[in-house]
């Protein structure tokens, strides 16, 4: 049975169409939510520096939430920076203000769960994410410096709690294998998301945080993560072995890995041309110790800001 995956042409987020663009995505890949049902909405709040353009586009988060309360879901939104509060950077990316309007504000995933993953590996997820009726997870499609590219997958190693992303990358950075197994176990452990990407002008040239906005024009959502990113990094011109996500995807014979299994309700991806989209220089995987300390210490530093 095909995996369907909705997209949509958006030329910018300014746009007069993106409230019914979205709205259209998400029912025609099989988002409805009844009401009552208490939604997570997931974005991309990975850092405060070059906030406007290697996060979620708050224009767009506002209109999927948007669409959630008009289906009367009760809706949270929240994500886990690597460092510092989410409320922090939803302040720089314009997250903040593009909500107040519907009456949402922006919060911390807290509370970590200890899971237990493949290869003995416990990670602290946020009970909140965990215990959600559903998750709207609205990655913003990005080059990446260790994973290449970043999309709906990645998007939810944002549920592991604070620093402890970080921690990660210290103790498994030298073994890209368990790395990239680790993030598809996160993945794995929230079956409750639905996802929407952000390819209206993923990051390119440099990333997850530097990098350029690339007019690609994709707005597209799926139930599926893996089929997602399987229908935007075939529309990038990449294959399986270029990313290692995807290829660990294919390892384990997951569901969407394979672009025959996908069917185009809505537009085709012939459609989208993606000449001129670069990739990141790849960078080793590992955090030092160093880093990790300076980076909590900036991150506690924030939270005492805030208050």
């Amino acid at each position: 049975m095909s995996i369907p995956v909705a997209i949509a042409r958006i030329q910018e987020y300014e746009s007069t169409l993106l409230d019914s663009a979205t709205a259209l995505v998400l029912e025609e890949s099989g988002f409805r939510p009844g009401p009552g049902t208490e939604v997570l909405v997931k974005p991309n709040l990975v850092s405060s520096s070059n906030a406007r353009h290697c996060c979620t586009n708050p224009l767009l988060v506002r209109a999927a939430c948007a669409y959630l309360l008009d289906c009367g879901a009760r809706v949270s939104v929240a994500d886990s920076p690597g460092y510092g509060p989410a409320a922090h950077v939803a302040r720089r990316s314009g997250l903040k203000e593009a909500l107040a309007g519907l009456g949402l504000g922006v919060t911390s995933l807290r509370r970590p769960v200890p899971v237990r993953l493949s290869g003995g590996v416990t990670m602290g997820i946020s009970r909140q994410a965990l215990e959600a009726e559903r998750i709207l997870n609205i990655p913003k499609l990005k080059v990446h410096c260790q994973m290449v590219m970043s999309g709906a997958v990645k998007n939810l190693f944002g549920c592991v709690v604070g620093f402890r992303k970080a921690v990660a990358h210290n103790r498994l950075g030298h073994d890209p294998l368990a790395f990239r197994a680790m993030i598809m176990d996160v993945y794995a452990a929230l079956p409750q998301a639905h996802h929407l990407m952000d390819g209206v002008h993923p990051l390119h040239k440099d990333g997850p945080v530097n990098g350029e906005p690339y007019p690609l024009e994709l707005l597209a959502a799926c139930e599926n993560g893996v089929a997602l990113d399987t229908a935007t990094y075939a529309i990038l011109g990449l294959k399986p072995g270029d990313v290692p996500l995807w290829a660990e995807a294919h390892l384990r014979h997951m569901a969407g890995a394979t672009p025959d299994e996908l069917a185009y309700p809505l537009e085709q991806p012939g459609q989208f041309r993606a000449d001129g989209f670069q990739l990141s220089v790849v960078r080793p995987l590992d955090f030092h110790v160093m880093r990790i300390l300076k980076g909590r210490f900036r991150s506690l530093l924030k939270h005492f800001q805030k208050r």
